[in-house]
């Protein structure tokens, strides 16, 4: 019995270090800097092991010359990529294997079988990956191919074969299971994986790229590499502050931002009495038309919805040619083209793109509302338009309160797509907002660092808006929504 109990021990334990090591390993698999597989500088720099085994044309991108003079053979290539591919098929393994240990003892047992394969697999893999850096090491044209070794192999190397060990005495460690015995695994555990995808989606595309913030901090041109020389410290949020034309750029950019913001929060409402009025419609088929005719919208780029507004709008679209012929107009007429009540114009846009979606929540929310308090209103007496506003409107609120203050605070959030298609040379001083204009000074103008200020400012600013938002409604309702 204790020898069973020590057993039990020690395998916590080492299933600790096996959880530890596989969860550093799948954070490696996303940091170009760790890359194994890069050992050349033609490939490019910002390309994670993830990337190199996931698409064979990004990996080999920069060799055509040199497979057209022979420098490196293309059997090397495919030979880097089947290698990235196996390291990360080996660590996907391994990452399932840990969830799996969080089962009964078949579960476990199981995951540790699979986490060997797993391990397995990405040594081998690996050892591809050293296989073609000694052929390209090894070429005649060694300077033009650029071979390197990256620093983060021997670190991946190493936690696989760690990986590879642990496994193998936890298959020694656990007891016998019978053969009729299931697959097992506490629902809490189950509810904790369900929610490791999305923890993982935001952590790789939220918070991995604040890592960018650095750029504010030195003086970086594109294709430069970071070094403490280029460290110019806040330089570049004093030039925010003491540059003339930054400083009017960003005022102007604010107007806009906040003037659309504050449209859009002062009409949120509108999907809340979109979904009130639906769900009064007693015929079942019309609701469901309706319902996706105005949701569908939301799935339309707003490339395709700018496409629609030149059909309609442009000097030879429909509502031109339509005045014309009934002589209202002379000659046709490109609305589009006119920079006066843009900010309505966008705002107009966007709810006929987004009200239906919006409406969706509400909908779900009111078909969660006791139906007996519409029975006992109606008993009461009560009409349609009284039990809508004294029992639905009220139900809704707390919903309501929720979306209205994270509108508030994504008030410098308005996006960047529908802005950048539809401006043109008239209304581009009203329409570009703060993301359009980070785009246009980053991408346009290559201001890497002042970009990242502007973004980080902004970042912050959110940051601040959402916690004084909380602050308010639990300050009124008595309840916070973080």
């Amino acid at each position: 019995m204790n020898q069973k109990k020590t057993n039990k021990s020690v395998s916590d334990i080492v299933y600790y270090a096996i959880r530890i090591a596989i969860l550093v390993s799948v954070i490696f698999l996303f940091i170009p800097n760790l890359n194994p597989a890069r050992i050349s500088g033609l490939i490019n720099r910002n390309m994670s092991l993830f990337t190199s085994g996931l698409s064979y044309s990004s990996l080999t991108d920069g060799f055509g010359r040199a497979i057209k003079k022979e420098w490196v053979f293309p059997s090397t290539l495919q030979i880097l990529y089947v290698s990235a591919l196996a390291t990360c098929l080996g660590l996907i393994a391994t990452a399932a294997s840990a969830c799996m240990s969080v089962g009964n003892v078949k579960f476990k047992k199981l995951g540790n079988l699979i986490a060997v394969i797993g391990s397995g697999v990405e040594i081998a893999g690996m050892v591809g990956i050293y296989i073609a850096y000694g052929q390209i090491s090894q070429t005649t044209k060694a300077n033009k191919v650029e071979p390197m070794f990256s620093k983060g192999y021997w670190l991946i190397m190493t936690i696989a074969v760690l990986v590879l060990a642990l496994s193998l005495l936890q298959i020694v460690l656990l007891a016998k299971t019978k053969a009729e015995a299931k697959f097992e695994m506490q629902t809490k555990f189950r509810l904790f994986l369900m929610y490791m995808p999305f923890l993982c989606l935001v952590t790789v595309f939220a918070y991995l790229p604040l890592l960018g913030w650095r750029y504010a901090f030195f003086d970086y041109k594109v294709g430069d590499t970071l070094s403490m020389e280029k460290f110019v410290g806040f330089k570049w949020f004093m030039e925010l502050v003491k540059n003339p034309a930054t400083v009017r750029d960003i005022v102007k950019v604010l107007k806009n931002t906040l003037g659309m913001s504050m449209i859009g929060i002062a009409t949120s409402w509108l999907p809340m009495a979109f979904a009130i009025f639906l769900s009064e419609v007693k015929s079942v088929r019309f609701k469901r038309f309706v319902q996706t005719f105005t949701t569908i919208p939301n799935f339309i780029s707003w490339v395709l919805v700018y496409a629609i507004a030149f059909c309609i709008f442009s000097t030879e679209g429909f509502l031109s040619s339509l005045f014309v012929n009934l002589g209202v107009w002379s000659e046709g007429q490109n609305l589009l083209m006119n920079g006066s009540h843009t900010w309505i114009k966008m705002w107009a846009w966007g709810t006929w793109k987004g009200v239906g979606w919006s409406a969706i929540i509400y909908i779900a929310a009111i078909s969660g509302i006791d139906q007996q308090l519409y029975e006992a209103a109606t008993v009461d007496g009560a009409g349609r338009f009284q039990r809508m506003w004294n029992i639905t409107v009220p139900s809704l609120i707390p919903t309501f309160c929720v979306l209205l203050l994270m509108s508030i605070a994504n008030i410098l959030s308005n996006g960047m797509d529908q802005y950048l298609v539809f401006k043109n040379a008239t209304n581009a001083d009203v329409i570009r907002v703060l993301d359009l204009y980070v785009y246009e000074l980053g991408i346009g103008q290559g201001s890497i660092p002042l970009t990242t200020v502007v973004s980080m400012l902004k970042s912050i600013i959110s940051v601040t808006l959402l916690f004084a938002a909380n602050g308010v409604s639990k300050a009124i309702r008595g309840e916070s929504i973080v």
